[in-house]
């Protein structure tokens, strides 16, 4: 039944939900279902499998409070066989909540002090709307703390407001209104608080709920919780009144009048602030999901960024009074060699500076540098960029977000134990140019800056999007299992920190695996950690030559037989594109093995281990474009995107601030989201449309200009 609700939930093939359900019933990974068991899937891809699995998380946690509640009731004996049959039938977790509400065990309420004094029966009486005198009916109920027939009338009104509150039909009627006309506004608050400027846009804000987009839903809750703003959720109550009336007033008469009072009490004291709570809760809940998709996008483009491989590396970290620490890191981003040199104020010493960097060029025979983008980058990248070497250097400039959370990490402390964090901080900056996955796992997703509000947002779903997305990229390219480090395996389909951690002190003690199924040697990795990850694992110049390809271990034979019949070696299977496309793939699809499968096969004997990342390119920015100051309205610079909102694009020109190119300004055509046109890393050419030095705030604007060619 979950599968079928999944199917039609998501549009996708029933066949298709059972096959995923099912292997991941099985511990199955994301990335194993959506690589290994195309068959099994149709062809899912790992988006469709990851919301199959939410979709399923999400049913199997509402089954699990249906349950609850059955329990609940049946043990107040209040469960009859139509209330058992509503709840069994019902799939929305509100409407469960609505059903169970009347009988759900609750605090001491006004309506409870009522009961207690006995008052129901009168609250019955009310509610008949009969002809009669009220007052004197209610005489009868005058004991105790009651003193009157008003007083009794009173109280007992609370009880009528509870039902109004309970009832379903007045719930949908609010929840109706809601959806349709809810309007949310924010105000200032009296007290002035400091950086409180930045939320001047809602110091007198009203927009419809339903309008409210993610960024401004979060930034108004920002506010709030700094003090700033205050902000309420309102909907027109004279309307809902007369809704609700035409509901529970059946006659014109006294009691009538006094169940449109109790109308109005359950609407302004129970039923707007509990539904205005709900709604505030699903649209932070949707604003946090909106979020979290342009942070996993911009994530993904950021660990996927190209690398450039395994290169001597001169890594620096600039600096001004501190200086510029260097770090030399050969090709497998080990360190060999770290100083500090004083080019800039105070000290100015360029030359000897200058002197030490070409020697060090030499001495290591470094094939690039890598410049970190913040303080003093640009001056930095000025000065190395006067030097002519010997040999081909290029020079990049790194965004060297997150590295200084890396550098005082228990992971780098690990990884250099004798070394300070400006060392370490140098050597993610070389290692980030190097291969920017591998370095950026070590980092909490969170601190490399390239998302709206994400720490705003619900944690617990931002960590686990975030590992869904890091596990995604490493397991796209793929990890050499000789030389990649725990925290990269770790992400690896079907390990985890500690087997990660077993392999690295397998290849300590044993050296280099010469296989994939040397891997089964391995401390806790047992077979189905074998078969979830083995896919995944590279190594180069092993034994058999499919060790270094993404094609499963459990086809190995079938690749044989394909050489076999075929008449060559299979190493000479592997890179021969003129064969691969002679072979007639359809006469080796059998009851485990379909097309699908082997042409992913034959696509990857054709590019056995290659990278699937671009190349990691050389970006000049405009060398009289230092600061902020150095910017006028008018100027045509290049830069690069740095990060992608809902609301538009951060560009980097190398002013030490990014500019905003808003949505409206990216084309000339109407886009809905940046990220359709845009990607992280992607060279640009903007416009310098606004300056404001006392905010540090620069805009851009796209329209109207040629932009560079590049291929995504």
């Amino acid at each position: 039944m979950l599968e079928e609700r999944i199917s039609k939930a998501l549009n996708i093939s029933s066949a298709g939900v059972k096959a995923v359900v099912s292997l991941y019933d099985a511990d199955a990974t994301i990335p194993f279902i959506a690589r290994y068991r195309k068959e099994m899937t149709g062809g899912l891809d790992e988006v469709q499998i990851g919301n199959i699995v939410d979709e399923y998380e999400s049913l199997k946690t509402l089954l699990k409070r249906r349950e609850a509640i059955l329990k609940s009731m049946s043990e107040q004996d209040v469960l009859s066989q139509d209330l058992k049959k509503q709840i069994e039938s019902t799939w929305d977790l509100n409407e469960l909540e609505d059903i169970y509400l009347p009988f759900k065990p609750k605090k001491k309420t006004r309506a409870s002090v009522a009961r207690d004094l006995g008052l129901e029966t009168l609250a019955k009486i009310i509610m008949s709307q009969n002809d009669g005198d009220l007052i004197n009916q209610a005489k009868r109920f005058v004991k105790g703390d009651l003193k009157t027939p008003e007083e009794a009338i009173e109280k007992s009104l609370d009880i009528i407001s509870e039902w109004v509150s309970e009832s379903k039909a007045s719930r949908d009627i609010i929840r109706k209104a809601f959806s349709s006309t809810a309007k949310i506004t924010s105000k200032k608050k009296k007290a002035t608080v400091e950086n409180e400027d930045k939320y001047s846009a809602y110091f007198d804000w009203s927009e419809l709920l339903k309008k409210c987009a993610s960024h401004r839903f979060l930034a108004i809750k920002r506010g709030e919780a700094e003090g700033v703003l205050s902000s309420k959720i309102e909907v027109d109550q004279k309307e809902l009144q007369l809704r609700l009336e035409r509901v529970f007033v059946k006659q014109n008469n006294e009691a009538g009048n006094y169940i449109k009072l109790a109308v109005k009490d359950a609407i302004k004291r129970l039923l707007l602030p509990s539904i205005s709570k709900e709604f505030e809760q699903n649209h932070k809940l949707k604003s946090d999901q909106e979020a979290i998709k342009v942070f996993s996008q911009n994530l993904r483009q950021l660990l996927l960024a190209a690398p450039l491989g395994n290169k001597k590396i001169l890594a620096i970290d600039p600096g001004f009074r501190s200086g510029c620490k260097l770090v030399c890191l050969n090709e497998n981003g080990e360190l060999k060699h770290n100083e500090t040199i004083y080019p800039h104020p105070p000290k100015k010493d360029a030359k000897k500076a200058m002197n030490k960097i070409g020697q060090l060029v030499e001495a290591y025979k470094i094939e690039a540098i890598a410049i970190g983008n913040g303080t003093a980058g640009r001056e930095t990248e000025n000065l190395v960029s006067r030097m002519k070497f010997k040999t081909d250097v290029q020079v990049f400039v790194v965004n060297e977000a997150g590295a200084s959370i890396y550098s005082a990490s228990s992971v780098a402390r690990k990884e250099f134990p004798n070394y300070d964090v400006t060392v370490r901080g140098s050597v993610s900056i070389g290692r980030r140019l190097m291969d920017p996955m591998a370095e950026l796992v070590k980092i909490d997703p969170k601190s490399i800056g390239v998302g709206q509000y994400q720490h705003d947002v619900n944690q617990k779903m931002l960590e686990e999007a975030l590992g869904r997305d890091v596990e995604f990229c490493v397991n796209k390219v793929g990890v050499d299992l000789n030389t990649a480090s725990e925290y990269l395996l770790a992400h690896v389909s079907g390990l985890n920190a500690t087997i990660a951690q077993n392999i690295v002190a397998y290849r300590s003690a044993n050296g280099a695996f010469s296989s994939r199924n040397e891997l089964l040697k391995v401390d806790r990795l047992g077979k189905k950690s074998f078969e979830q990850s083995a896919g995944f694992l590279r190594i180069k110049e092993a034994k058999h030559p499919l060790d270094n390809s993404a094609v499963h271990p459990e086809v190995y034979k079938l690749v044989e037989s394909i050489a076999k019949a075929y008449k060559v070696q299979l190493k000479d299977l592997v890179g021969n594109d003129s064969l691969l496309e002679e072979i007639e793939w359809s006469n080796f699809v059998s009851a485990t093995v379909g097309l699908p499968t082997l042409m992913d096969i034959k696509e990857e004997l054709k590019k056995p281990g290659r990278d699937p990342r671009k190349a990691a390119k050389v970006l000049k920015f405009d060398e009289n474009v230092r600061s902020i100051k150095d910017l006028s309205e008018g100027q045509i610079l290049p830069g690069v995107v740095s990060n992608i909102t809902n609301f538009g694009a951060f560009v980097d020109v190398g002013a030490k601030q990014d500019g905003l190119v808003h949505i409206s300004q990216i084309t000339e055509q109407f886009i809905s989201n940046p990220a359709d046109v845009l990607h992280l890393n992607q060279p640009v050419k903007v416009k310098v449309v606004s300056i404001d030095i006392a905010k540090n705030r620069v805009g851009f604007s796209m329209k109207g200009i040629d932009q560079p060619r590049y291929a995504w």
